[in-house]
């Protein structure tokens, strides 16, 4: 994947890990799309790709699209990802504690200190 798509997917797995897409997490994606996506890209079968995975592979696809952002991103565009990750998981005024595990994993691993 490239690091647009990964960071699509990174997104769209944290939006669905607690079982719930709510509107305001809907618009943090939209507003991920708008600036991240230079060219025309089919997000129906990324979709696809994603709605696909059985619950039990959401990690292991989630750490593989974060290895693949990793590779290809700079910093800044890392650190920018992690901000749109916040305010996705932000945006229903809960962070459950699934969610919170896939933040951590994204700053342990992307340590952006």
């Amino acid at each position: 994947m490239n690091k647009t798509i990964a960071g699509y997917h990174l997104l769209m797995i944290l939006s669905a890990v607690d079982f719930k897409v709510t509107r305001n997490e809907d618009k943090v994606i939209r507003i991920y799309l708008e600036h991240e996506f230079p060219i025309q890209v089919n997000l129906d079968r990324e979709m696809a790709i994603i709605s696909n995975l059985k619950k039990e592979e959401w990690q292991a696809h989630f750490t593989k699209a974060m290895d693949d952002f990793y590779d290809d991103a700079t910093q800044e565009e890392r650190m920018r990802l992690l901000q749109f990750a916040i305010a996705l998981t932000k945006s229903d005024k809960v962070i459950t504690p699934v969610e919170n595990s896939y933040l951590n994993l994204l700053f342990e691993t992307w340590d952006p200190a």
